[in-house]
């Protein structure tokens, strides 16, 4: 199936400044190398620990930080080299949910406001077109036109969230970022969240890329998972793959931890040693070779690449 969106060797370092000159003293390699494709209709998770890099990876591809190298391809054009009008339309066609439903609102904005402004900034619909396109997204998401009136104060966390998916639909997208759209939810909320996605995902035929560190939610909704490791993918395969068969010891701590309904299900926990090396000065060779349990000579001195072992699974492991 051909790529909707293609990432390539994705790179964001943000420089660290010292001294009255502000010179550059290092860097914080947040990502470091990403690459994977979204076909029409798939969705990936990206998952990991806080600091991996999932959140920027997200934002550097919709170009809200500034790549520092690498090449983010949509619909066979590479993002970079558009002009300042075709970057404005390509933000229609991506859009982002973000993970706090309240901060992301301007509370001095109505709820109507909210989702009419995006359409008149990039000249869609008419007055009261624009009027009963809220409308319609409102009852899309599971609220109502009355409420078009109302500031984002007045609504519960889920309710605000189910504001900022109408937002994300507004403009007609086809790819939605998902930057852990659903863990500042209770989890009876979550579950409803989820299946707004999924339901709108159907009927609109988008794309979804989910960030995430809960495996359960990813493994609910995702097509295609990524795992992520101090900036790099060191696994990337089809759902089912990656829960049955995962590969790389990483995956495997992580899997291991997830809670199993099943008071007679019997589950070994995989404890990690140590603690999550510095982005500023990562592990030489393979990064995860300090707190990994099956560590070789060759894990410091050589770095893994990202290998398909077949049926479309990637790994970046000197075990395999």
């Amino acid at each position: 199936m051909e790529s909707l969106l293609e990432v390539k060797d994705l790179k964001v370092h943000f420089p660290i400044t010292k001294g009255i000159l502000s010179r550059t003293a290092g860097y914080v390699y947040a990502v470091d190398g990403v690459s994977f494709k979204l076909a029409p209709g798939e969705t990936l998770g990206i998952v990991g620990e806080s600091g991996c890099g999932k959140t920027t990876t997200g934002l550097a591809i919709l170009h809200l930080i500034d790549p520092t190298d690498g090449q983010v391809i949509f619909q066979g054009k590479e993002i970079a080299r558009n002009t300042k009008q075709e970057r404005l339309t390509l933000r229609r066609e991506m859009q982002i949910i973000f993970q706090d439903p309240y901060s992301s609102l301007n509370p001095r904005m109505t709820l109507n406001r909210t989702l009419a402004d995006p359409m008149k900034i990039h000249g869609l619909y008419n007055g009261p077109e624009r009027l009963e396109r809220v409308a319609y997204l409102l009852e899309k998401v599971g609220l109502t036109p009355e409420q078009g009136r109302r500031y984002p104060h007045e609504f519960s966390g889920g309710q605000r969230q189910r504001i900022g998916v109408a937002r994300a639909l507004a403009l007609n997208p086809q790819v939605i970022i998902g930057d852990e759209p659903v863990s500042a939810l209770d989890v009876s909320i979550q579950a409803q969240i989820i299946n707004l996605l999924i339901d709108l995902q159907d009927e609109f035929n988008l794309s979804y890329i989910i960030i995430s560190h809960d495996l359960a939610v990813v493994e609910y909704i995702c097509d295609k998972i990524a795992v992520m490791y101090l900036g790099k993918i060191v696994e990337m395969s089809d759902y089912r793959d990656i829960y049955t068969r995962p590969k790389h010891p990483y995956t495997q701590a992580l899997l291991s931890a997830v809670p199993v309904p099943d008071l007679n299900a019997k589950s070994k926990r995989i404890i990690l040693g140590g603690d999550v090396p510095s982005p500023i000065n990562p592990p030489t060779g393979c990064r995860f070779h300090p707190r990994c349990p099956h560590r070789m000579d060759i894990c410091p001195r050589e770095e893994p690449q990202l290998k398909n072992l077949g049926d479309d699974h990637w790994v970046a492991c000197h075990l395999h």
